[in-house]
């Protein structure tokens, strides 16, 4: 039963931070939305930073098996590339709940040394994945993969702040096009 509610904390988290923003998240109101008691969430978790770094492990976790999945089937460096960003718009990752966890992970990191090192593990292992893509196809893959990770970033934060948020294609193309006139194309 214990990882069944704590699944369910993790959802009811990342669902109540796009319903209200983070400065309005409270415990009660996760554990509401989870449909048991602030007790039994602080039981499971502790505090709500704890309970909202889980919901941020969540999320990499979904986008982390995306993205392995997709590079095990990607021949060519180039595919490689296409792989990361389409997983980073892919309807599963891109989604309001998802792009407003993204948005409140950046504001933790900024006050929570836990938050921080995940979202630091985050960008190594996207800068990683980029530069093995790019490292056949231009003479500079970390400056390129700087500028792809940083487009990345910048789209979510965006998103998140936009009335009218960008489709995952219109954002994948993007970034697509960005590569092709960094790698000359």
């Amino acid at each position: 039963m214990e990882p069944r509610r704590r699944d369910d904390l993790v959802r009811a988290a990342i669902a109540e931070i796009a319903a209200c923003g983070t400065a309005d998240v409270t415990v009660a109101r996760i554990a509401r939305r989870a449909g048991m008691s602030p007790a039994l969430a602080h039981h499971y978790f502790g505090s709500k930073d704890r309970m909202l770094l889980a919901a941020m492990r969540h999320v990499l976790s979904v986008y982390g098996t995306a993205v392995r999945d997709a590079l095990h089937q990607a021949p060519t460096p180039r595919a490689r590339l296409e792989a990361i960003v389409r997983c980073s718009f892919a309807p599963a990752n891109f989604r309001d709940e998802v792009v407003a966890a993204w948005l409140n992970f950046y504001v933790q990191a900024q006050r929570s040394p836990d938050t921080r090192r995940l979202l630091q593990v985050y960008h190594a292992r996207l800068r990683s994945n980029l530069i093995h893509a790019l490292r056949p196809l231009t003479p500079d893959p970390a400056l390129l993969a700087e500028g792809i990770g940083a487009m990345l970033d910048g789209l979510y934060v965006r998103q998140a702040l936009r009335a009218d948020g960008m489709t995952s294609e219109a954002s994948t193309a993007l970034v697509l096009g960005y590569i092709d006139r960094g790698l000359g194309a």
